[in-house]
């Protein structure tokens, strides 16, 4: 037994330099754990609750020393004494504690950086890494890391309707090859848009080259001059987050698309032409969060692809339990910050494992250096990781953990995912 105990929170800054909330979990026998909540560029309406303190005169009220407080009041005397191996018991005080379906009273932010603390206290007491814990044992692969090297949204008068371009290096035969991949082919795609655009391509909020045009088909041409440079061709496909909430009229039903508003109809089957055209492995979030009947029919209609839900489910496992009844998805992206626990993100994984169903782990925009989801993407054995553009320190942290984890582990291979491919 390695109890709880104290606990201790404090105010930091994650990558886009926003307050997050950071908690410190010692052990009575010396062992600490500690965690950091990473947040998204928009937070889904059916995501864990970020609270901040809405003071103008400190981050524009993106502060949050209301739920650093929570964490040090209300928290920490709540489980000071518990099993640090209980995780589920710990993240189901702490869910009863805040008693709101969406974690608002507490905050995710306080209760999932506690959650995070929780296990890696656990394996600090155990002297293993997290991911060593989360697979019970040995680690035999590491995900085929994918990079979003696009980023579409609005640049000045462009309003590129995708939110992110993805090169996946999947016939990559090592994680050093995949991640050299990432790196040339980011490289090499701002030497198309140099040709492109007669100038110098800017940087855009995920660190990628800024969306070039509101076309996607012609994004997704300029990514194939990319693979020409690199000789890339068979061994790189591409993959679309198109998050299209965020392009969606609540009123009309219907979603932006090349300077157009277009129903969800029209955008199904502008999503096949680039499917029969392009080789994409997956395509996340092509409609609303809301449009459950308009991914069924997405998921129908786009057999050369797997459609994978992100706004969609939330890491909820309710949510991927409906999409799964429906046949709206193949997959989802696992965020463990979006539902506000270990336990239960773990819960909404084994959920979709079960039923056949892909969990792609990814970070947030808000990101952290040693972000806990590295530790679920090789425990939990994915496939396939989202990762940003290899440009910034805490995404470049998260491939050095690939790297690091199949050094470290002998046996360890790069995943294979010809069974996933659909094009």
């Amino acid at each position: 037994m390695s109890k709880i105990a104290s606990v201790a929170a404090r105010q930091l800054i994650d990558c886009k330099c926003r307050p997050m909330v950071e908690v410190d979990i010692r052990t009575e026998d010396g062992y600490l754990g500690r965690g950091s909540s990473p947040t998204g560029s928009s937070v889904g309406r059916y995501e864990a609750a970020v609270v901040r303190d809405g003071n103008p005169a400190e981050y524009n009220g993106q502060s949050v020393h209301s739920a650093v407080d929570n964490v040090k009041n209300i928290i920490g005397p709540a489980i000071v004494g518990l099993d640090v191996d209980n995780q589920e018991e710990i993240d189901r005080r702490m869910i009863e504690l805040d008693a709101t379906p969406n974690k608002g009273r507490l905050g995710g932010n306080a209760i999932y950086s506690a959650s995070i603390a929780v296990i890696r206290a656990a394996a600090a007491a155990r002297r293993i890494p997290v991911y060593q814990l989360l697979a019970g044992g040995a680690v035999k692969t590491v995900p085929i890391p994918s990079f979003n090297i696009v980023n579409g949204g609005r640049y000045g008068e462009i309003t590129l309707a995708f939110n992110e371009f993805l090169v996946v290096p999947y016939r990559a035969e090592t994680i050093a090859e995949a991640v050299e991949i990432g790196v040339k082919c980011l490289t090499a795609l701002g030497k198309v848009l140099r040709r492109f655009l007669k100038a110098e391509p800017a940087v855009g909020r995920s660190y990628g080259w800024a969306a070039p045009s509101d076309d996607p088909d012609a994004v997704l041409g300029l990514m194939r001059e990319m693979l020409d440079e690199i000789g890339g061709a068979g061994k790189v496909a591409f993959a679309l987050d198109c998050a299209m909430s965020e392009m969606h009229d609540a009123g009309t039903g219907r979603y932006r698309l090349k300077g157009k508003d277009v129903p969800g109809d029209e955008l199904i089957d502008y999503l096949k032409e680039l499917t029969e055209k392009h080789p994409l492995v997956f395509v996340e979030d092509p409609l609303d969060e809301n449009d459950w009947d308009g991914y069924a029919k997405a998921a129908g209609r786009l057999p050369r692809t797997l459609v994978v839900g992100d706004d969609l489910t939330v890491t909820n496992m309710e949510r991927i339990k409906r999409a799964n009844e429906l046949g709206a998805i193949q997959g989802f992206v696992l965020k463990p910050n979006q539902v506000g626990t270990i336990t239960e993100a773990l819960e909404a994984h084994r959920y979709a494992s079960e039923r056949g169903l892909i969990s792609i782990p990814s970070g947030r925009a808000g990101g952290v250096i040693d972000d806990i989801v590295m530790d679920f993407s090789v425990g939990l054995g994915a496939s396939i990781q989202k990762n940003g553009a290899p440009r910034s320190g805490e995404r470049i942290d998260k491939l050095n953990f690939l790297m690091r984890a199949r050094d470290t582990n002998p046996g360890c291979e790069l995943s294979r995912i010809d069974h996933l491919i659909k094009f």
